[in-house]
């Protein structure tokens, strides 16, 4: 029997915390409990993003975490939702194939950068 019985939420520290959070209800997030510098914001399943303020307004890199994928119906309109909100394209969707998956899979996928330099993946599987 497993511990883990899914994923509550992932945690973001914003630079501009209004914007990042209007950022993500332009992306559908709802949300569902806010305190002085916190807000989580629902997926759409019950998991949530955590947004703090208080983040600073430079580059970090952390190799440990690569990206927050979202799973979408409709990677375009996601894709195109986020480029409205004013995130920065870095993929277009396109489909894809790793060709050692073992079963195989295909899947819909577009990536953005979200006003926090954030790395965000639109996913569908096909």
């Amino acid at each position: 029997m497993s511990m883990v019985k899914g994923c509550h939420h992932i945690a973001l520290r914003a630079c501009d915390f209004e914007k990042t959070v209007n950022f993500y209800k332009a992306l559908g997030l709802t949300e569902r409990v806010r305190w002085e510098g916190a807000v989580m914001l629902d997926m759409g399943d019950g998991s949530c993003i955590e947004i703090f303020a208080g983040g600073e307004d430079r580059e970090r890199t952390d190799e440990r975490f690569l990206h927050l994928a979202f799973k979408v119906d409709d990677v375009s309109a996601a894709y195109n939702a986020a480029i409205s909100a004013g995130a920065t394209d870095k993929s277009a969707p396109y489909e894809a194939c790793p060709p050692t998956a073992v079963p195989p899979i295909k899947m819909l996928v577009a990536f953005v950068y979200g006003p926090d330099g954030e790395l965000l993946e639109f996913f569908k599987e096909i």
